[in-house]
């Protein structure tokens, strides 16, 4: 039996994990309390989630637990022990924005809660391969200073700059920077990942994701660009701009995408290493870019504003360059553009909102 652990398992990337694994015959062990509905609002809760997967897959086992909670999660890395294969840890509070309000929940949950799960992989399961998903706020705001130049409808760097044309690579520092509250408690826990593995020989590898996203996705205003995006140009809700002209970039990648990274690394896994992940040169958008294809594919016009306010440690523009992540795993390949990411998560979200 292989078992496969996946915190978060009734969000975004943890549904999209369960699909892929329970597909290849794993035991599923499903760990979420759906605290996101405490993050943000009943919409943005995961129970549906959750449920569906209960429905879809007989070998889909749920634990409503706090990965906060060491004992509670020993209980169940005691009962599978050396049939765990691997552990996708994808939960999180995951707003920078949201973080400021209760820094000690955000620590919690994304440091404290990502050193338990490190910590009883390698007292039950040492040999299991860990995935964790950080994210591209470990570098702070030093993106923002990079090189920009205005364009009509985004900003870009300017081409002779050695990141101009394939999005920043994992070489830019993560300190000395503003990284926000959020981003400061995911590089405590993306360096312990790096460290457990260097340390104890752990098969850790460390995804710093741009966008992530996906018509799974129970996007809400403080988190899911995307998702939330064509959430207003469906319903008619005022969609809030903040900063930088609505020109902000980002690459965006599907969470089925991301999750095929998962399944490579598994097959053929190493120690402690890092990956920027997204869209990168191959889908990405402006904020204005994407209001203007959500518009197009609804069939209406936004119904938008702007605040001439950027949020804080909000970057300017992210396209994360993805080459070192294809030259360990060519067999990798994209299969999602902004295009059709927004199409699937127009059709996904007709029959919920």
């Amino acid at each position: 039996m292989s078992v496969a652990i996946i915190t978060g398992s009734g969000g975004l990337i943890g549904s999209a994990s369960v699909r892929r694994f329970a597909k290849e015959n794993f035991t599923i062990v499903g760990i979420d309390n759906d605290f996101r509905s405490y993050f943000f609002g009943e919409e943005a809760s995961t129970r549906w989630s959750v449920e569906k997967l209960k429905e879809e897959f007989s070998n889909y086992h749920h634990y409503n637990v706090d990965i906060r909670d060491y004992n509670e999660l020993e209980k169940i890395f005691n009962e599978y022990q050396k049939d765990i294969s691997i552990v996708i840890h994808t939960a999180a509070q995951p707003s920078h924005d949201w973080a400021a309000k209760e820094p000690f929940t955000d620590f919690g949950v994304n440091a404290l809660g990502t050193l338990n799960l490190l910590e009883l992989t390698r007292k039950y399961a040492i040999h299991a391969v860990f995935i964790f998903t950080s994210t591209n706020k470990v570098y702070g705001d030093l993106p923002n200073f990079l090189p920009l130049i205005e364009q009509e409808t985004r900003w870009e760097v300017e081409p002779s700059h050695p990141w101009a044309r394939y999005g920043i690579d994992e070489t830019m520092s993560i300190d000395q920077s503003q990284h926000s509250i959020f981003g400061a408690s995911k590089v405590a826990a993306d360096v312990m990942t790096q460290e457990y593995g260097r340390y104890f020989g752990m098969k850790t590898a460390i995804f710093r994701g741009g966008c992530l996203t996906g018509p799974q996705h129970a996007g809400a205003e403080l988190h899911g660009f995307l998702a939330y995006l064509m959430k207003c140009a469906m319903t008619g809700r005022e969609y809030r701009i903040y900063g930088y002209k609505g020109k902000q970039v980002r690459d965006n990648i599907h969470a089925n995408d991301l999750v095929e990274c998962f399944w490579e690394v598994y097959k053929s896994p190493r120690v402690a290493e890092v990956y920027n992940i997204g869209g990168s040169r191959h889908s990405n958008c402006s904020l204005l870019e994407a209001i203007k294809m959500s518009e197009e594919i609804v069939g209406k016009k936004m119904n938008y504003v702007y605040v001439d306010q950027p949020r804080r440690g909000d970057h300017i523009w992210w396209i994360s360059d993805v080459r070192k992540f294809q030259n360990h795993y060519p067999q990798w390949k994209y299969k999602y553009d902004i295009r059709k990411i927004l199409e699937e998560i127009y059709y996904g979200l007709k029959g919920r909102v």
